[in-house]
């Protein structure tokens, strides 16, 4: 099954000629999320052809950089004629849901639906879930972990060949966890199939200071997507504003054992060059990226 991020906006608070502000699209399977709106997103997904068929939106926090774009997205949707509901998670979703409701967004094409999420909330979707983990920046934020389940184990057709078992419906069967009988005998699954093995996982912090709960949701991720505003220079800066610097980032990646890490809000100030971020993450973390906008990474299986 495809998961295929799509960085969209990677600036920090202020927009470069370079970098919009956040948003990230995600596709796993036939299911398509936004993390993230800042302003201009819907111009950035149309020039990555992402398409508008939205299931779901989540949102990190409500500093503008990262929902204001929401309005326009919500008002093209509707004069698409977009019928199905949209649901749109957030922190503060009370105060969301007001804006939308003083903007007239009662009237739109399709209902929306404005939830409230908080640290350990999960929302379900075929396949996969969506699970919000508390974060650490100066208004109430959160981050969210893309969490697949678990595939079955492999099936070993020798072993079934041995065990006398005939091709077809029953090979089915017992991958999908039903013992069958063979010549009198029953056969259970485990006897030609093997452990589960792990589905992926992709972990997007939004604005924050490092934190063990991250480390915590993203141990073991495929993908770990964490602000790097700054460079340890302006570590100060980094602690007042609550953002990470890139070393502490990567330091969160290493902490929580991620197969790759990704630096993401990064200040106007690295946007004609990234290499300090990258350098530094790499005295920490070897396998780092610093993210750009139309960035894109399909996450495969381990195996």
């Amino acid at each position: 099954m495809l998961l295929k991020i799509t960085l969209l906006g990677t600036a920090g608070t202020i927009p470069s000629v370079e970098r919009n502000p956040s948003a990230i699209f995600i596709q796993l399977g036939s299911h398509r999320l936004l993390f993230d709106c800042g302003e201009g997103t819907q111009r950035q997904m149309m020039i990555a052809k992402t398409g508008f068929k939205l299931d779901a939106i989540f949102i990190t926090h409500l500093h503008t950089d990262h929902f204001i774009g929401l309005f326009g997205l919500l008002e093209t949707m509707s004069l698409n004629e977009r019928k199905e509901k949209l649901a749109i998670y957030s922190p503060q979703a009370k105060f969301l849901a007001s804006l939308f409701k003083a903007f007239g967004y009662e009237e739109l094409s399709y209902p929306i639906e404005v939830v409230e999420l908080k640290d350990g909330d999960e929302v379900k979707f075929q396949g996969f879930k969506v699970v919000a983990f508390k974060t650490d920046h100066i208004v109430p934020s959160l981050g969210y972990a893309i969490v697949e389940k678990d595939r079955p184990g492999k099936f070993y057709r020798d072993k079934a060949e041995k065990l006398g078992i005939p091709p077809g419906p029953l090979y089915a069967k017992l991958v999908r966890g039903e013992s069958i009988e063979v010549n009198g005998r029953v056969i259970t699954p485990d006897m030609v199939i093997g452990e589960p093995r792990p589905g992926r996982k992709v972990v997007y912090t939004g604005d924050t200071r490092p934190c063990k709960r991250t480390i915590e949701v993203a141990k073991n991720a495929d993908l770990l997507i964490h602000d790097a505003t700054f460079t340890s220079d302006l570590q100060k800066w980094a602690e007042e504003t609550k953002h990470s610097t890139a070393r502490e980032a990567a330091e969160v990646a290493k902490a929580a054992e991620v197969r790759k890490l990704v630096l993401t809000h990064i200040s106007a100030r690295y946007s004609k060059d990234v290499t300090p971020l990258l350098e530094e993450a790499k005295e920490v973390f070897e396998e780092v990226l610093v993210a750009h906008d139309f960035m894109t990474m399909e996450v495969r299986y381990r195996d």
